[in-house]
């Protein structure tokens, strides 16, 4: 009953008794009225706070490694191994238009079903997030259940490719799964044709579906193994050769791989756990964090152990590594609060421990930029692209 129709018994004459039910009806509902304001003022605040943007970081604040400040719509030097800020305001790179004249590459599509592979099959995904396991607070009590899943496969040949002879390759993760986004495509097109990079082969990886722990995705991407890099070696790169009539070299200083969050800590996780395979890596917002699941105690903190232990504490591998992130990154945004979870953190803890061991490595701070840096990337995607081949066929990575 509204408060108009309320009124209405009021005024028609009603009852001392029918006056007594109606006071008391209406001083019920105020008091619901009041429990269900102060119910919604605190799951809004809550939901607020829980949704919060994240800060905002500084480049020289506690905790970052040195930095050198770009002007705008400047790249750092092909040849340096150090931390740049780029930012805020971004140049569109030329390179991510068709130029006329300019060779184009053939774009080609298939799926693989997981049910026709050996790894990964069934996938697993989950209906709600996991909940912290009481006896080890790094890790997350989820229940899943078995999937079959579909993956599509994109892969960019460019025009400069010679039939029969084996190509070097970059894999990309998180690839399309609708229509081939046209953006790489483009942009290796003029690197190639500049001859800024060799005529590399672009295979993008769709990833097997939800995202974090739990799902196939977070499976796939997140844990610290070489499963993954077996499973596009056995399961992906056969089919790509036989359905685009291609041949991939075998080289791993001609093999490169990377990925944006939890793809870029899968590109990384590749490399360093298949360096037969993988030895250049490109990353956008890496999720060097906790993230992998199930627990390993081999590696308690995930992909936040590689610059908290791993790679201070192991010999030198070589690997060239671009990193970069955005200054309003993602910070702790799940249920752990394990303090492994501050994705700027992260990265400016990598570029310590990469410069400490003497990696060939290049850092971007993106002011302005939150994760995934989408308005960073479209300036300096090309560069990066170019840092991470630069030396290929020249220079052996040490």
């Amino acid at each position: 009953m509204n408060r108009p129709t309320i009124l209405k018994y009021q005024s028609s004459g009603a009852s001392t008794s029918d006056a007594a039910i109606t006071e008391s009806y209406v001083l019920r509902v105020c008091v619901m009225s009041k429990f269900v304001v102060t119910f919604l003022v605190c799951t809004f605040a809550f939901l607020a706070t829980a949704l919060a943007a994240p800060p905002v970081r500084q480049f020289d604040g506690p905790g970052a490694p040195p930095f050198k400040v770009l002007k705008p719509g400047e790249s750092p030097p092909l040849d340096a191994y150090d931390n740049f800020v780029i930012g805020p305001k971004y140049v569109r790179a030329p390179e991510r238009k068709p130029v006329e004249g300019v060779a184009r590459g053939k774009v080609q599509q298939f799926t693989i079903d997981s049910k026709q592979t050996k790894i990964y099959n069934p996938g697993i995904a989950r209906k709600k997030f996991g909940t912290v396991d009481p006896k080890n607070p790094k890790t997350l009590i989820v229940d899943t259940h078995e999937i079959d899943y579909k993956r599509q496969i994109t892969v960019y040949v460019p025009a400069q490719y010679k039939r029969g002879s084996e190509a070097p390759f970059m894999v990309s993760h998180d690839g399309p799964k609708g229509k081939p986004n046209m953006g790489l495509p483009r942009i290796l097109d003029n690197l190639i044709a500049e001859e800024r990079i060799p005529p590399i082969i672009l295979i993008q990886i769709a990833n097997g579906g939800g995202d974090a722990q739990g799902h196939q995705r977070g499976k796939e991407y997140d844990n610290m193994s070489g499963l993954f890099a077996k499973y596009i070696e056995t399961e992906v790169l056969p089919r790509v050769e036989k359905h685009c009539k291609v041949k991939l070299t075998k080289d791993p200083e001609g093999r490169a791989a990377m990925g944006s969050s939890s793809g870029g800590s899968a590109a990384l996780i590749m490399a360093w756990f298949r360096t037969d395979l993988y030895r250049r890596v490109l990353t956008t917002s890496g999720t060097f964090v906790n993230q992998a699941w199930p627990f390993d105690p081999r590696f308690p903190d995930g992909a936040w152990g590689f610059h908290k232990t791993i790679i201070p504490k192991s010999p030198k591998k070589p690997i060239r590594l671009f990193i970069s992130v955005g200054d309003r990154d993602l910070l702790n945004p799940n249920v752990m609060r394990d303090d492994m979870h501050d994705w700027v953190e992260a990265n400016h803890q990598m570029a310590k421990v990469l410069k400490a061991k003497g990696y060939e490595y290049q850092y971007l701070f993106c002011r302005g930029s939150g994760h995934g840096i989408g308005n960073a990337k479209s300036q300096f995607l090309p560069h990066a692209i170019e840092w991470v081949w630069k030396g290929f066929g020249t220079k052996r990575i040490k």
